[in-house]
């Protein structure tokens, strides 16, 4: 029998509503209420003192790349640079090469995970043949393939017949959709956020209103279908009033945000780095602080890092041409407990239950907790501890990170999945 003893923690559990100092005990892969002495005897030992222990962390929306761009990321390194960041379960997106909209595709990501990836991996299908947004996808025979959701993410679905059509049979199939809400016709060759910064730097602008529209479109078809869509990384303000007004109704919408449009705005593209450019684009203060609200008052559900590698080559161009997307595993958490936790003034067990109970709930996955019977994934952290971040030694094949060089608060030290530890300090254990 493995047995895995973590001492003298502060246990945070939000699902169990448990926060104060204590051992979380761990046999064959999954938590125990307690050892015997002689259990406690042959059990490997960690002093946790003086760190946080939590449920390992959960992220619904990050980009594996693989297949077909494995340049990028493979599913083994971003289980990796998932693990340096405390996240122990992840869902990924389907717009690889091919795209994941077969269940030969998915068949193949199982394959991967299987004999690469160090933490729970989920893959997700394409709601649209190719991603074309024309013909819907074999949404039953996806299910069957073991896709937890259904999304064209990158690629809004724009004709509302089909988009209606697809939430109709994501519900018969008990699949939630997650859509990135984007109107395309109003974002065509937009580089970065409509307003006076786009304008002082000569840009083309992409208005919040894209957004918007499609936000009010989901709501409606949520409401029409009584379908759940999940609307990834929100960034309005707009927005954010529309998904509190339509939670008030009881319509079945949820929402995310991410690190990088909690913590920026579109005034440090100033300098036309790249690296801050991204989709949907970092907008205003105002934008930025809406943002924060709406997960103070549970009108956005969780956050996510939209985890998106690029190569050096890819994004060290010039800003119209560069690709949108950052990476954000391994800095996830620092970020959220910066914005969150120091200026913001959530306690822990809040910003704890934003990246793990929460986004697991929305997918309905085995994960977000510590209690008895459940898989032993456990994320230990010093909310305190200060350090470099250098994207160009992380674990990520890819370095593009608007973080890159920065001091961050707040390190993971520790990562077990499944009672075994896969991240130990500085290193993945394989």
């Amino acid at each position: 029998m493995s047995l895995l003893w973590i001492s003298n923690a502060r246990v945070i559990d939000p699902a169990a509503k448990r926060d104060g100092k204590g051992d979380l005990f761990i046999a064959d892969g999954r938590f125990v209420a307690r050892f015997t002495p002689a259990q406690k005897k042959q059990a490997r030992k960690i002093d946790a003192r003086g760190l946080v222990a939590c449920p390992g962390l959960v992220d619904i929306h990050v980009h594996f790349r693989e297949p077909g761009q494995t340049h990028k990321e493979t599913i083994q390194t971003g289980s990796w640079a998932a693990a340096a960041g405390g996240f122990t379960t992840v869902v990924c997106m389907p717009n690889t090469s091919p795209v994941a909209d077969s269940a030969g595709t998915i068949e193949y990501i199982h394959n991967a995970i299987e004999r690469g990836a160090v933490v729970h991996v989920y893959p997700t299908g394409c709601i649209t043949v190719g991603q074309k947004g024309e013909q819907l996808a074999p949404t039953g025979s996806l299910k069957r393939a073991g896709v937890v959701a259904i999304t064209d993410d990158g690629r809004c679905v724009q004709n509302n017949e089909i988009m209606r059509r697809a939430v109709e049979y994501a519900k018969m199939f008990a699949l939630p959709v997650m859509d990135h809400c984007q109107d395309e016709a109003m974002t065509q060759n937009a580089a970065m956020n409509e307003g006076v910064m786009s304008t002082r730097l000569g840009l083309r602008g992409w208005p919040h209103a894209a957004e918007d529209v499609i936000v009010s479109r989901n709501v409606i078809l949520s409401t029409y279908t009584g379908a759940h869509i999940h609307l990834q990384h929100i960034s309005s303000k707009y927005s954010v009033d529309l998904i509190r007004r339509a939670k008030g109704r009881g319509v079945s919408i949820t929402a995310e945000a991410t690190p990088h449009h909690l913590a920026l705005t579109d005034a440090v593209l100033a300098g036309y780095d790249p690296s801050y450019k991204m989709n949907p684009p970092l907008r205003t203060e105002e934008d930025r602080r809406a943002l924060i609200e709406g997960l103070r008052d549970g009108t956005l559900d969780c956050v996510a890092t939209d985890h998106a590698p690029h190569t050096d080559y890819e994004k060290d161009k010039e800003f119209d041409y560069a690709p949108f997307g950052v990476i954000g595993l391994e800095t996830a958490l620092p970020i959220v407990l910066d914005v969150l936790f120091r200026q913001g003034k959530f306690s822990l067990p809040e910003i704890i239950a934003l990246m793990t109970c929460k986004p697991a709930r929305l997918l309905g996955l085995p994960a977000g907790t510590l209690a008895a019977g459940a898989a032993a994934d456990v994320a230990l952290f010093d909310p305190g501890e200060r350090w470099r971040y250098d994207a160009e030694a992380g674990f990520s094949k890819s370095a593009n990170s608007p973080w890159q060089g920065q001091t961050l608060t707040g390190r993971v030290k520790t990562t077990v999945v499944s009672g075994r530890i896969v991240y130990d300090g500085a290193k993945i254990v394989v």
